[in-house]
């Protein structure tokens, strides 16, 4: 490549973490608009008291405790009383195992019960009124923060990066083999956007633009390395099958509800995937977590992930009438069990953390997560006096150069490679990690420092970790508790991986052998991912609007239901 060519390649690397950036700034700022503003749904009125209870979630705790959403203070009634709740056909009010029970216009209710505005909810001496709230009078128009930006235009720039990806890989490598899955790709990714908004009328597509951005990443990565391209059209394969995964999943948990119905066989599901990884499975790299059949290789526990945390997610209602967490800690001791005995650590603890999640958002006290972790650290002193070799693999952390010629190999090259790259890489398919052992997937961070730059290696990064904050944000306003623990719990889970995985391989943690998210090289890591994302984007309330907008032609002779409602919905 002449000098021309060399100054038209750095020209590239330099635009390149810009338009990642303006990415991901485009796309985190503009899921911050077209959000309604947080008022009322309906009000409980005390007429005794003369006290108003605005009703702000689409579920609502109601008891004597702090913690309640509707705080009562009166003795009679129960620290969790009831549950407040709200589905597409109506309110429903559920007597979450109270001492004085929850009545309805003077008959006791048994399981969820109807309410309807005017009705008289009696919890112990305290009398309520279901009434309109004042808020409903503005038709729920939504107010824009600002104007947000269209997703073709966030496609294009993306588009853009991956043909910068693209030409320096063809430049560099003097062929044109990695053409084809880059322009499968960017079809993939218009038609996926096109589905969407004319099939699926979701309002919007930056959760989407951030995920296919990474999966674009990964994807020109294994497409440059490979003669054979083999790997980019895994990649290809297995975005393609993550967002049918991802779409399918948005239908599936639409309905709450529905999910409960199936709660206890997906969480079957979940042990026996992990079951039949430890029975039919085959060891790779130290770890029995591949089943291999024929050209094909499939990684259970990857699925295993996105079961679990439908095991763990719930609904409000249930959460309080059943406040144990006995069953979701059994399907948990026998995850991360089967899981120790594959010898897949990275996978055991990413599984742990999440029910350290999981567990304090259900039960929100302190002392369940402090048990678990003390349990946990009992159970690794056990693991590693009758297992001693376990503590050999972690032996170089912390000082990997004094292993640099044995188990500090890896690690100490990708520093060294990693660092060579500086803010702006030496260009795609020309680094020198590519060639080291498991460069396309566990040192993946690495290898993107070394050939595009620290810079969108750290973009990367940051947009991982953004899905952490957007699931914290978006969850206040979510339809269902299911859909809050879920959410956080699936992109904490997203964020502690993709931690793993950075810190691994810079020695700022032990080297466990897992995946970046939606990067590294893995047909059913990818697939996982994008499932993951799903529970991220249900919590979302403008994800579903569309139905409810349906469902206001058909339910317009109701006399209260959710259509009735209109502030709940965002006009987009």
């Amino acid at each position: 490549m002449g000098e021309i060519g060399e100054i038209i390649s750095f020209l590239i690397r330099v635009c390149e973490p810009v338009i990642a950036l303006i990415v991901m700034i485009l796309c985190f700022s503009s899921l911050k608009g077209g959000r309604r503003e947080e008022h009322a749904l309906i009000v409980l009125d005390n007429d005794k008291t003369k006290v108003s209870y605005p009703v702000l979630y689409w579920e609502n705790s109601i008891g004597r405790s702090r913690s309640s959403d509707i705080m009562i203070e009166d003795p009679s009634v129960s620290r969790d009383h009831a549950v407040l709740l709200r589905r597409n056909d109506g309110w429903f009010i559920t007597d979450t195992g109270s001492k004085a029970g929850v009545f309805v216009n003077g008959t006791q209710t048994n399981g969820r019960h109807p309410v309807a505005v005017g009705d008289i909810i009696t919890l112990g001496s305290t009398m309520l009124v279901l009434r309109r709230s004042l808020a409903s009078a503005n038709n729920g128009k939504t107010r824009h923060e600002h104007k947000r930006v269209p997703a073709p235009v966030i496609l294009g720039l993306i588009t853009i990066y991956i043909l910068m990806l693209l030409f320096q890989g063809v430049i560099n490598m003097e062929s044109q083999f990695a053409v084809v899955p880059a322009l499968g790709f960017i079809l993939v990714m218009f038609a996926f956007y096109g589905v969407s908004r004319k099939v699926f009328k979701r309002p919007d597509f930056e959760l989407e633009s951030l995920a296919l951005m990474l999966s674009g990443t990964g994807i020109m990565l294994a497409a440059t390395h490979n003669t054979d391209t083999r790997q980019a059209y895994v990649q290809l394969a297995a975005t393609v099958l993550g967002i049918i995964i991802y779409s399918f999943m948005i239908w599936f948990i639409e309905i709450p509800d529905r999910v409960m119905k199936w709660h206890i066989i997906i969480s079957v599901g979940a042990i026996l995937l992990l079951a039949s990884t430890l029975v039919l499975g085959t060891v790779q790299h130290g770890a029995k977590n591949w089943i291999i059949i024929g050209p094909v290789s499939v990684q259970p526990s990857e699925f295993a992930k996105i079961a679990y945390i439908f095991v763990g997610a719930s609904t409000l209602d249930v959460l309080q009438t059943k406040k144990s967490l006995t069953e979701f800690i059994i399907v948990s001791a026998i995850s991360v069990g089967l899981l120790v005995l594959m010898s897949d650590f990275g996978t055991a603890v990413i599984f742990f953390v999440t029910f350290l999640i999981i567990a304090f958002m259900r039960s929100g006290d302190i002392k369940t997560v402090a048990l678990a972790i003390t349990a946990a650290i009992l159970g690794v002193v056990i693991m590693l006096s009758v297992k001693p070799y376990i503590a050999d693999r972690f032996a170089a952390w912390g000082h990997v150069w004094e292993y640099a010629d044995s188990t500090g190999y890896q690690q100490v090259n990708s520093l060294i490679y990693s660092a060579s790259g500086g803010l702006f890489g030496v260009g795609i398919s020309k680094g020198y990690l590519q060639y080291l052992f498991a460069s396309e997937n566990d040192l993946v961070f690495c290898m993107m420092c070394e050939e595009i730059g620290l810079i969108i290696a750290l973009i990367t990064a940051a947009v991982i970790g953004g899905f952490m904050l957007y699931a914290r944000g978006v969850t206040t306003r979510s339809r269902s508790t299911f859909y809050s623990i879920a959410a956080c719990s699936a992109a904490g889970l997203l964020v502690f991986q993709a931690a793993l995985n950075i810190f691994g391989v810079t020695d700022i943690l032990p080297l466990t052998g897992v995946t970046l998210p939606f990067v590294s090289y893995g047909g059913t890591s990818m697939a996982s991912c994008w499932g993951l994302l799903a529970f991220i984007k249900a919590a979302d309330e403008r994800t579903y609007v569309h139905r409810h907008k349906k469902a206001k032609k058909v339910k317009s002779s109701v006399k209260f239901s959710a259509d009735n409602n209109e502030e709940d919905f965002v006009e987009v």
